[in-house]
Protein backbone atom coordinates (compact mmCIF):
# COMPACT_ATOMS: atom_id res chain seq x y z
CA UNK A 1 0.00 0.00 0.00
CA UNK A 2 0.99 3.58 -0.54
CA UNK A 3 0.13 6.16 2.12
CA UNK A 4 0.63 9.92 2.03
CA UNK A 5 0.60 11.92 5.26
CA UNK A 6 -0.04 15.61 4.61
CA UNK A 7 1.75 17.52 7.37
CA UNK A 8 -0.19 20.71 6.79
CA UNK A 9 1.05 24.05 8.10
CA UNK A 10 -1.51 25.89 10.23
CA UNK A 11 -0.62 29.54 10.67
CA UNK A 12 -2.45 32.70 11.66
CA UNK A 13 -3.40 34.88 8.73
CA UNK A 14 -4.80 32.10 6.54
CA UNK A 15 -8.59 31.84 6.63
CA UNK A 16 -10.32 28.53 7.25
CA UNK A 17 -11.81 28.65 3.75
CA UNK A 18 -8.41 29.26 2.19
CA UNK A 19 -6.82 26.44 4.17
CA UNK A 20 -9.68 24.11 3.31
CA UNK A 21 -9.17 24.85 -0.37
CA UNK A 22 -5.41 24.38 -0.09
CA UNK A 23 -5.83 21.06 1.73
CA UNK A 24 -8.23 19.85 -0.96
CA UNK A 25 -5.67 20.71 -3.63
CA UNK A 26 -2.96 18.79 -1.75
CA UNK A 27 -5.25 15.75 -1.45
CA UNK A 28 -5.96 15.84 -5.18
CA UNK A 29 -2.22 15.82 -5.76
CA UNK A 30 -1.99 12.39 -4.10
CA UNK A 31 -3.78 10.48 -6.85
CA UNK A 32 -2.22 7.03 -6.96
CA UNK A 33 -2.01 6.68 -3.19
CA UNK A 34 -4.19 4.14 -1.42
CA UNK A 35 -4.57 6.24 1.75
CA UNK A 36 -4.10 9.95 2.45
CA UNK A 37 -4.08 11.38 5.98
CA UNK A 38 -4.55 14.96 7.22
CA UNK A 39 -3.80 16.21 10.78
CA UNK A 40 -6.00 16.98 13.75
CA UNK A 41 -8.13 20.17 13.82
CA UNK A 42 -6.30 21.62 10.85
CA UNK A 43 -9.16 23.98 10.01
CA UNK A 44 -8.72 25.92 13.26
CA UNK A 45 -5.51 24.73 14.91
CA UNK A 46 -5.58 22.33 17.85
CA UNK A 47 -4.76 25.05 20.39
CA UNK A 48 -6.99 27.79 18.95
CA UNK A 49 -9.65 27.12 21.55
CA UNK A 50 -11.50 30.38 20.96
CA UNK A 51 -12.20 29.31 17.37
CA UNK A 52 -13.77 25.93 18.11
CA UNK A 53 -17.30 27.20 18.66
CA UNK A 54 -17.23 29.68 15.78
CA UNK A 55 -15.88 27.16 13.25
CA UNK A 56 -17.82 24.10 14.44
CA UNK A 57 -19.70 22.24 11.73
CA UNK A 58 -21.85 19.15 11.24
CA UNK A 59 -20.43 15.83 10.05
CA UNK A 60 -21.48 16.67 6.50
CA UNK A 61 -20.44 20.31 6.73
CA UNK A 62 -18.10 22.32 4.49
CA UNK A 63 -14.95 20.39 5.43
CA UNK A 64 -16.56 17.05 4.63
CA UNK A 65 -17.93 18.40 1.36
CA UNK A 66 -14.56 19.74 0.23
CA UNK A 67 -12.63 16.66 1.33
CA UNK A 68 -15.17 14.23 -0.14
CA UNK A 69 -14.88 15.91 -3.53
CA UNK A 70 -11.08 15.87 -3.29
CA UNK A 71 -10.99 12.19 -2.27
CA UNK A 72 -13.28 11.28 -5.14
CA UNK A 73 -11.24 13.29 -7.63
CA UNK A 74 -8.01 11.61 -6.47
CA UNK A 75 -9.57 8.16 -6.08
CA UNK A 76 -8.12 7.70 -2.58
CA UNK A 77 -9.23 6.68 0.86
CA UNK A 78 -8.92 9.86 2.90
CA UNK A 79 -8.59 10.25 6.65
CA UNK A 80 -9.54 13.92 6.57
CA UNK A 81 -8.06 14.65 9.99
CA UNK A 82 -10.49 16.03 12.53
CA UNK A 83 -12.85 18.98 12.75
CA UNK A 84 -14.75 20.66 15.59
CA UNK A 85 -18.14 18.98 15.16
CA UNK A 86 -21.39 20.34 16.61
CA UNK A 87 -24.11 17.73 17.11
CA UNK A 88 -27.86 18.28 17.05
CA UNK A 89 -27.88 19.09 20.78
CA UNK A 90 -25.16 21.71 20.38
CA UNK A 91 -22.33 19.69 21.97
CA UNK A 92 -18.90 20.07 20.39
CA UNK A 93 -16.67 17.09 19.60
CA UNK A 94 -13.20 16.65 18.11
CA UNK A 95 -14.31 14.38 15.29
CA UNK A 96 -12.25 12.55 12.68
CA UNK A 97 -13.71 11.82 9.24
CA UNK A 98 -12.77 8.87 7.04
CA UNK A 99 -13.92 9.20 3.44
CA UNK A 100 -14.04 6.52 0.74
CA UNK A 101 -12.70 6.93 -2.81
CA UNK A 102 -16.29 7.47 -3.95
CA UNK A 103 -16.65 10.44 -1.60
CA UNK A 104 -18.83 8.71 1.00
CA UNK A 105 -18.41 9.15 4.76
CA UNK A 106 -17.07 5.72 5.76
CA UNK A 107 -16.58 6.46 9.46
CA UNK A 108 -16.49 9.20 12.07
CA UNK A 109 -14.56 9.00 15.33
CA UNK A 110 -15.17 11.35 18.25
CA UNK A 111 -11.95 11.73 20.23
CA UNK A 112 -12.18 9.89 23.54
CA UNK A 113 -9.28 11.45 25.46
CA UNK A 114 -9.54 15.25 25.41
CA UNK A 115 -6.44 17.27 26.14
CA UNK A 116 -6.22 20.26 28.47
CA UNK A 117 -6.89 18.92 31.98
CA UNK A 118 -9.10 21.73 33.32
CA UNK A 119 -9.13 23.99 30.26
CA UNK A 120 -9.20 24.02 26.46
CA UNK A 121 -10.45 20.96 24.64
CA UNK A 122 -11.10 19.08 27.89
CA UNK A 123 -13.83 21.52 28.93
CA UNK A 124 -15.02 22.84 25.56
CA UNK A 125 -15.66 19.50 23.87
CA UNK A 126 -17.55 16.36 24.74
CA UNK A 127 -15.82 12.99 24.96
CA UNK A 128 -16.42 10.24 22.45
CA UNK A 129 -17.13 6.72 23.68
CA UNK A 130 -16.86 4.41 20.67
CA UNK A 131 -13.82 2.69 19.19
CA UNK A 132 -13.76 2.96 15.40
CA UNK A 133 -12.18 0.72 12.78
CA UNK A 134 -12.47 0.96 9.01
CA UNK A 135 -11.88 -1.89 6.58
CA UNK A 136 -9.82 -0.90 3.53
CA UNK A 137 -8.72 -3.24 0.74
CA UNK A 138 -5.68 -4.91 2.30
CA UNK A 139 -5.85 -3.65 5.89
CA UNK A 140 -8.12 -2.57 8.71
CA UNK A 141 -7.56 0.91 10.12
CA UNK A 142 -7.87 1.69 13.82
CA UNK A 143 -8.65 5.37 14.39
CA UNK A 144 -7.29 7.48 17.25
CA UNK A 145 -6.47 11.17 17.69
CA UNK A 146 -3.46 12.97 19.20
CA UNK A 147 -3.72 12.76 23.03
CA UNK A 148 -5.22 9.27 22.62
CA UNK A 149 -1.67 8.18 21.81
CA UNK A 150 -0.85 8.28 25.55
CA UNK A 151 -3.49 5.67 26.44
CA UNK A 152 -2.41 2.17 25.37
CA UNK A 153 -5.65 0.51 26.44
CA UNK A 154 -7.49 2.29 23.62
CA UNK A 155 -5.15 0.70 21.09
CA UNK A 156 -5.57 -2.75 22.66
CA UNK A 157 -9.28 -2.30 22.07
CA UNK A 158 -8.67 -1.38 18.45
CA UNK A 159 -6.47 -4.45 17.96
CA UNK A 160 -9.19 -6.63 19.50
CA UNK A 161 -11.57 -5.09 16.95
CA UNK A 162 -9.26 -6.17 14.12
CA UNK A 163 -7.04 -3.12 13.59
CA UNK A 164 -3.78 -3.72 11.73
CA UNK A 165 -2.87 -0.12 10.83
CA UNK A 166 -3.27 2.59 13.49
CA UNK A 167 -3.91 6.06 12.07
CA UNK A 168 -3.34 8.99 14.42
CA UNK A 169 -3.81 12.60 13.26
CA UNK A 170 -2.48 15.13 15.74
CA UNK A 171 -1.74 18.72 16.63
CA UNK A 172 1.23 17.78 18.83
CA UNK A 173 3.31 20.59 20.38
CA UNK A 174 7.00 20.88 19.60
CA UNK A 175 7.99 20.98 23.26
CA UNK A 176 6.87 17.35 23.68
CA UNK A 177 8.14 16.03 20.35
CA UNK A 178 10.28 13.34 21.97
CA UNK A 179 7.12 11.85 23.50
CA UNK A 180 5.44 11.83 20.08
CA UNK A 181 8.15 9.70 18.51
CA UNK A 182 8.53 7.41 21.52
CA UNK A 183 4.80 6.75 21.88
CA UNK A 184 4.28 6.15 18.17
CA UNK A 185 6.96 3.47 18.22
CA UNK A 186 5.63 1.99 21.47
CA UNK A 187 2.09 1.66 20.09
CA UNK A 188 3.49 -0.09 16.99
CA UNK A 189 5.65 -2.53 18.95
CA UNK A 190 3.14 -3.47 21.63
CA UNK A 191 0.30 -3.95 19.14
CA UNK A 192 2.40 -5.39 16.32
CA UNK A 193 0.72 -2.97 13.95
CA UNK A 194 1.66 -0.19 11.58
CA UNK A 195 1.38 3.33 13.00
CA UNK A 196 0.72 6.26 10.68
CA UNK A 197 0.92 9.41 12.82
CA UNK A 198 0.28 12.69 11.01
CA UNK A 199 1.01 15.98 12.77
CA UNK A 200 0.85 19.63 11.79
CA UNK A 201 3.48 22.23 11.07
CA UNK A 202 3.27 25.89 11.98
CA UNK A 203 2.05 27.55 15.17
CA UNK A 204 -1.41 27.11 16.69
CA UNK A 205 -2.47 30.08 18.79
CA UNK A 206 1.14 30.70 19.81
CA UNK A 207 1.98 27.00 20.31
CA UNK A 208 4.74 25.78 17.94
CA UNK A 209 3.89 22.42 16.41
CA UNK A 210 6.16 19.39 16.38
CA UNK A 211 5.68 18.28 12.78
CA UNK A 212 7.74 15.09 12.40
CA UNK A 213 4.92 12.93 11.13
CA UNK A 214 6.04 9.33 11.33
CA UNK A 215 5.32 5.88 9.91
CA UNK A 216 6.37 2.89 12.04
CA UNK A 217 6.19 -0.79 11.11
CA UNK A 218 5.01 -3.65 13.38
CA UNK A 219 8.57 -4.27 14.64
CA UNK A 220 8.93 -0.63 15.69
CA UNK A 221 11.17 0.34 12.79
CA UNK A 222 10.68 3.88 11.49
CA UNK A 223 9.90 3.65 7.78
CA UNK A 224 9.69 7.40 7.22
CA UNK A 225 9.71 10.61 9.27
CA UNK A 226 9.02 14.18 8.24
CA UNK A 227 10.85 17.30 9.33
CA UNK A 228 9.31 20.26 11.17
CA UNK A 229 7.80 22.15 8.22
CA UNK A 230 4.90 21.56 5.86
CA UNK A 231 5.61 18.34 4.03
CA UNK A 232 3.93 15.39 2.37
CA UNK A 233 5.38 12.16 3.74
CA UNK A 234 4.79 9.27 1.36
CA UNK A 235 5.64 5.66 2.17
CA UNK A 236 5.07 2.21 0.70
CA UNK A 237 4.26 -0.51 3.23
CA UNK A 238 3.18 -4.15 3.12
CA UNK A 239 0.04 -4.83 5.19
CA UNK A 240 0.86 -8.56 5.18
CA UNK A 241 3.78 -7.83 7.53
CA UNK A 242 1.34 -7.45 10.42
CA UNK A 243 0.20 -11.08 10.22
CA UNK A 244 3.76 -12.26 9.65
CA UNK A 245 5.01 -10.36 12.71
CA UNK A 246 2.19 -11.60 14.91
CA UNK A 247 2.88 -15.16 13.77
CA UNK A 248 6.66 -15.02 14.18
CA UNK A 249 6.53 -13.35 17.58
CA UNK A 250 3.07 -14.15 18.98
CA UNK A 251 3.22 -11.90 22.06
CA UNK A 252 -0.41 -10.82 21.69
CA UNK A 253 -1.46 -14.38 22.41
CA UNK A 254 0.11 -14.12 25.87
CA UNK A 255 -2.06 -11.22 26.98
CA UNK A 256 -3.97 -11.77 30.21
CA UNK A 257 -7.23 -9.89 29.81
CA UNK A 258 -9.32 -8.61 32.67
CA UNK A 259 -6.51 -7.92 35.14
CA UNK A 260 -8.00 -6.03 38.06
CA UNK A 261 -6.63 -3.54 40.55
CA UNK A 262 -3.79 -5.04 42.61
CA UNK A 263 -4.56 -5.74 46.24
CA UNK A 264 -2.84 -3.46 48.72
Amino acid sequence: MRASLIQLAVEEGESVDARRSRAASLVRGQAGADLVVLPELWTTGAFAYEDFDREAETLHGPTFEAMAEAASDAGVWLHAGSVPERDAEGTLYNTSLVISPSGELAAAYRKIHRFGFDKGEAVLMGAGSDLVTVRLPGTTLGIATCYDLRFPELFRGLVDAGAETLVIPAGWPERRRSHWTLLAQARAVENQAYVLACGTAGTHAGVPQAGHSIVVDPWGEVLAEAGPGEQILTVEFDPAKVAVTRDQFPALKDRVPGLGTPRR
